[in-house]
């Protein structure tokens, strides 16, 4: 089951889960969160405890424990699903536990959609870009191109409305204060994505302690960015096929 963060769409996995099926995996699922590629239920508040409750919801439907990969925002829900719900997963994988350290600090445009005013505006400038203008700026980000141009046209004033209260709701001390509880992930095996070149999730000091304290393997994507999955999606896939196949 594979789950997808800001400002994305499920897309993102594409290439991915092209690689998985050529190794032999059973084609996996794609969980698009409210406003992320999904419809948004009515009073729809968008917080982090709205996305993991949606998570667990979604995961009780399957009906039995399945492997959780979860990617920027998608990763946290990972993780607190890990942490309270450890019943309705085998393992997990995500690619932000260094985001749950208690050194953590907010860069980039999470600090100013954190911001009242300023992240209205930041979002509304960038829903209003064409899909093609879209598709440029997450390309000269790092992603796939050919990813790009998929994920762009998902980026919506949907999306721009749940972005803002979904980042406030994690502003420190909140990620911290729930990092505390890392230790209970250690339930099923977990596994911490290091993409070298990303540097909004956590430095590597702060990925491999919040592993540690998780009882977390990590696996280091040398060169690889924000969207590792879309810049090498066979390494990636080779990754997690090792570890699942590493648990018994």
């Amino acid at each position: 089951m594979l789950v997808h963060g800001v400002p994305e769409t499920s897309a993102v996995w594409d290439l991915l889960v092209d690689e998985l099926v050529a190794l032999g995996h059973e084609k996996p699922l794609r969980l698009s969160p409210p406003g992320f590629g999904a419809p948004v239920p009515n009073g729809w508040a968008a917080t982090l405890d709205n996305y993991t409750g949606w998570l667990v919801g979604e995961l009780e439907k399957i009906g039995h424990p399945i492997e959780l990969v979860g990617h920027d925002f998608g990763g946290g829900y990972t993780l607190n699903v890990a942490m309270t719900r450890p019943d309705l997963i085998r393992t997990w994988v995500s690619d932000v536990v260094g985001t749950f350290d208690k050194d953590y600090v907010w860069a980039g445009p999470g600090v100013q959609w954190q911001t009242p005013g300023v992240g209205e505006q930041a979002v509304a400038a960038m829903v209003a870009q064409s899909s093609e203008e879209m598709a440029a700026f997450l390309a000269g980000a790092g992603m796939n191109p050919v990813i790009a141009k998929r994920v762009a046209p998902g980026i919506n004033s949907v999306m721009g409305g749940c972005i803002p209260p979904l980042y406030r709701s994690a502003v420190q001390p909140v990620l911290a204060e729930r990092g505390k509880n890392l230790g209970a992930a250690a339930a099923r095996p977990g596994l911490a994505i290091l993409a070298t070149k990303d540097d909004g999730v956590g430095t590597p000091e702060q990925v491999r302690r919040g592993a540690a304290h998780a009882g977390a393997r990590v696996q280091v994507l040398e060169g690889l960015g924000h969207w590792w999955m879309t810049q090498d999606p066979r390494r990636a896939a080779s990754q997690l096929s090792s570890f699942w196949s590493s648990v018994t």
